[in-house]
């Protein structure tokens, strides 16, 4: 990860270091709980590595439709596009 300058009015020019810091001081002295775990939330939906959690039904699912796009069922973007604009146009 590369140091980047942020600018900002507050901030002035920092590193993302620096940055980071003041950030952990702040939260730091934060007491309110339920503002604490918005935080978190926060962090948790931009976390690099997020795991999806997928319930079995989802999973199945998954595993069908793989099986579907190797036996060539399926239709790419761009055809899809066209059969759109051409219903679209019928109208």
């Amino acid at each position: 990860m590369g140091i980047y300058k942020f600018t900002d009015t507050k901030f002035k020019s920092m590193t993302t270091i620096q940055l980071k810091k003041i950030l952990i001081n702040r939260i730091n002295e934060i007491d309110d709980v339920a503002f604490l775990n918005e935080i978190k939330s926060i962090l948790d939906s931009k976390s690099r590595e997020q795991v999806l959690k997928l319930t079995l039904e989802q999973r199945t699912e998954i595993i069908k439709s793989k099986k579907e796009i190797e036996k060539g069922c399926f239709i790419e973007q761009s055809e899809l596009d066209k059969e759109i604009a051409k219903w679209a146009n019928a109208k």
